[in-house]
Order: structure tokens, then C-alpha cells, then sequence
């Protein structure tokens, strides 16, 4: 998936016709300080995803006795906010535009349609009827 995003990006530095021309990913990689906020929540999901699994199951578990709910209940609440999975917003890896976003390819439909169009995204066709 990062080797799609980093080919998008080498085509999108060379385009300068292509919409959200001005938010291009030179300096530090992201568009603007909300994608860098996205991808720090995306991060911090993906490290606790495993631990914060199994302290859920021992919360929502109704066999296990109170107390020991009671525990889970204060270990799943020493993680950091951001950590959720709920905090994530799904934003364009171009332009960072929180809406219309075509999730299998995580882009926005503006840019996507221009690369659609231009035969940048494999796999994707026109319709045509008749």
C-alpha cells in the first residue's frame, strides 16, 4: 500500500495541474497539520491494537467476576486518547480533504476521478454504455 502512495506522490510533485495543487507533500511529507494528527492516531491504533484487544475482552467478558472487570476498566482507560480506533479520520494521502473519500484507494473523489481519468490508478474504467 506505501509503494502505491509513494509512485502517487512522484507523480503528483511532477503534475502541477491536478487538483489541491497546493497542498503537495514536499517538506515533511504530509499535506497539512490535520493529516499529520491522522497518521499519529493511525500509528498509536496500530501499536496498542493487540493489548487494547484483550483488555476489551476482559471488560465486555460477563463470565469473569466484577473485580476483575473493574481492573480492565482502569487499564483500558490508562491508554492514551488517541490510541482508539475511533479518532481516526479518513482523509485524502493528497490533499487531506475529510470528505469524499474513496476508501479502497484512501483519496478524495476530486483527485481520484483527475487520476482515474488520466490512467494513473490501475484496475479503475470508465463507464461507457451503448
Amino acid at each position: 500500500m506505501n509503494l502505491n502512495i509513494s509512485i502517487l506522490g512522484k507523480f503528483i510533485l511532477k503534475s502541477q495541474s491536478i487538483a489541491g495543487v497546493g497542498y503537495q507533500q514536499v517538506r515533511n511529507k504530509w499535506a497539512n497539520w490535520l493529516m499529520i494528527r491522522d497518521v499519529k492516531r493511525r500509528r498509536l491504533s496500530a501499536e496498542n491494537f493487540l493489548e487494547r484487544t484483550r483488555v476489551n475482552a476482559l471488560r465486555k467478558n460477563d463470565i469473569l467476576p466484577v473485580e476483575i472487570r473493574e481492573i480492565a476498566d482502569k487499564q483500558i482507560n490508562q491508554f492514551e486518547w488517541n490510541a482508539t480506533p475511533m479518532r481516526i479520520n479518513n482523509r485524502c494521502v493528497i490533499t487531506s480533504r475529510p470528505r469524499g473519500i474513496v476508501k479502497e484507494w484512501r483519496m478524495s473523489r476530486i483527485v481520484w476521478r483527475h487520476l482515474a481519468d488520466y490512467n494513473k490508478l490501475s484496475g479503475v474504467q470508465r463507464a461507457m454504455w451503448g
